[in-house]
């Protein structure tokens, strides 16, 4: 019998007892915006004050979703990606990366990672996969790449191309904390051929909104945020090959037939190592 009683926690218990109802937070928020229910009251308070500094911030979520599975479709059909790391997965909704790679290559196959335990809670939504591919969630922080890379090896072949999925999680890490190297020890660790997709909250002084709601947000909720410019997200994909139309505005990275794209100060690209 051991005398630890951590030991013996049912796991459930112990992811519960890691959610923080008292402050919002920030994937609970976006679920919010896109019309999910795995959100608390104070989230929706916190999300409902962003709108009012900023109307427009529910377009970012539907946009940056939009431009996932774009970018997923463009990889699996145009590149012949089958293997897709994404890191700051966010409560399961609809079109996860599993499900559109899956929808055209059943094969491919998907390692998930998320550090914030309400999502955890959920990853069963994630573990779904057609017969021929498969799916894997891990508990893990994306500054911890060694870990997390050592992980996902046991899903991946990481001696064939992945694409590295980074949509709205770099702004959780502050400058000083290196962001920049963090992103490229994870593509120098890849295989030629390998994929960089990353959206990343911008600042303006076209759009001091948006300033006003990340104020906001870093006073009351967390993670904390840290904004970027165009051209400061645009290094992210410094030494890879920039797919056209660059980094751009989310919703006008390659907009379908019938797409009204309006713009968004969530910026995204994809690019390609060489």
């Amino acid at each position: 019998m051991t005398d630890n009683p951590a030991a013996t926690e049912d796991p459930a218990e112990a992811l519960r007892r890691r959610i923080d109802t008292l402050r919002p937070h920030t994937a609970r928020i976006w679920n919010y915006w896109l019309g999910g229910g795995d959100y608390y009251e104070v989230d929706r308070v916190a999300g409902d004050r962003i709108r009012e500094l900023h109307p427009s911030i529910g377009e970012y979520a539907r946009a940056d979703r939009l431009f996932l599975g774009r970018a997923v479709r463009h990889l699996v059909a145009d590149a012949g990606i089958r293997q897709f790391l994404d890191i700051g997965t966010g409560l399961p909704t609809a079109d996860n990366t599993h499900e559109v790679a899956q929808r055209l290559a059943p094969e491919s196959r998907v390692v998930y990672v998320d550090n914030d335990p309400l999502v955890l809670a959920h990853a069963r939504a994630l573990l779904t996969s057609a017969p021929e591919g498969r799916t894997d969630h891990l508990d893990e922080d994306l500054r911890n790449v060694e870990a997390v890379l050592e992980r996902a090896a046991d899903t991946l072949d990481l001696s064939r191309p992945v694409a590295l999925m980074l949509l709205g999680v770099v702004i959780f890490v502050g400058d000083d904390e290196d962001p920049y190297g963090v992103v490229r020890r994870f593509m120098d660790a890849l295989p030629a051929g390998s994929h960089l997709v990353l959206s990343h909250t911008i600042t303006s002084p076209a759009l001091p909104e948006v300033d006003e709601a990340v104020r906001f947000w870093n006073e009351h909720g967390t993670p904390a945020l840290t904004q970027r410019t165009p051209e400061a997200v645009a290094r992210f994909f410094d030494g890879l090959e920039l797919l056209e139309p660059g980094v751009v505005s989310c919703s006008r990275w390659r907009p379908e037939e019938g797409d009204e794209p309006v713009e968004v100060a969530m910026y995204g690209g994809v690019g390609r190592k060489p």
